[in-house]
């Protein structure tokens, strides 16, 4: 709950419910501005409002009112906050459309903005690992899943961090949108086999070890559900990472086959 001076309080039901709406009406602004110029794929806007709507479901509604106390219902909203909202976002392609809509003034400093050190850093496949999975182990070894029930600040910190440090992971490894000075596609996929090993040694901690104020039980069950729930939206990354590395390897192979054929061809007609 957030007091207004009053001391009356707004149902966080409210302020996500609103966050969703305007994020909702920011796109189908910014596609309507765009498609003037060029079309915007639907499939992109559908992605983004299914994202948002997941977001939104982590932590409003019967999941988010059973994670209080359920550890397996916690672990499925992190799931939809952490993994599968930021796969979705991410293939909504959201800073590809700012860039299309906005003004050639705020384009070209948002442009200046991804270029800059400090987007560079934490946008870098590392860093982003680190602040996804390394939030996890934080989260999960410490005492804050059960602070996170006493103290609705810290939850929705939580949770906020869980949806950013999730996106700036997705987006390291198969962003739609411009990265500039984006690592390669072997150095990535290292990255991410990594990360999701330290996601699936997490998992088995929790099951070996629950968190503070956790049943067994309960911690094995959502242990469960977070290796094996991980690793279908990680298999879904991997997937999509390897067809765009595909996808960029065919000009090279499509001029080689060409030099290949001509080269045949030529050595028939010199016959």
């Amino acid at each position: 709950m957030h007091e207004h001076a009053s001391g009356a309080a707004i149902p966080v039901e409210l302020i996500v419910g609103a966050l969703a709406v305007a994020g909702v009406a920011i796109h189908v602004a910014a596609v309507v501005r765009t498609r003037r110029r060029r079309p915007w794929p639907v499939r992109r806007s559908v992605a983004w409002v299914l994202g948002i709507a997941v977001a939104a479901l982590a932590v409003i509604g019967p999941i988010a009112d059973a994670a209080h106390e359920s550890f397996a219902a916690h672990m499925v909203a992190h799931l939809l906050i952490g993994m599968l909202a930021p796969l979705l976002l991410v293939l909504a392609a959201p800073v590809t459309l700012a860039l299309r809509s906005l003004a050639v003034v705020p384009a070209r400093r948002l442009s200046a903005l991804l270029r800059s050190p400090a987007v560079r850093f934490v946008a870098h496949p590392v860093t982003a690992t680190i602040l996804n999975v390394g939030g996890l182990w934080v989260l999960y070894t410490t005492d804050l899943v059960p602070r996170m029930h006493d103290e609705p600040l810290l939850a929705a910190a939580v949770n906020v961090h869980l949806l950013v440090a999730g996106y700036l992971f997705t987006a390291s490894m198969i962003g739609l949108d411009p990265m500039p000075h984006r690592p390669g596609y072997a150095f990535r996929a290292g990255v991410l086999v990594a990360a999701l090993a330290a996601h699936g040694m997490l998992a088995k901690m929790i099951y070996a070890r629950p968190p503070a104020g956790v049943p067994v039980d309960q911690a094995e069950l959502g242990s469960v559900i977070m290796y094996y729930g991980g690793d279908v939206i990680d298999a879904a990354i991997m997937v999509l990472l390897c067809a765009r590395w595909y996808a960029a390897g065919r000009p090279a192979r499509d001029a080689g086959v060409g030099r290949l054929g001509a080269v045949r061809s030529g050595g028939r007609t010199t016959g």
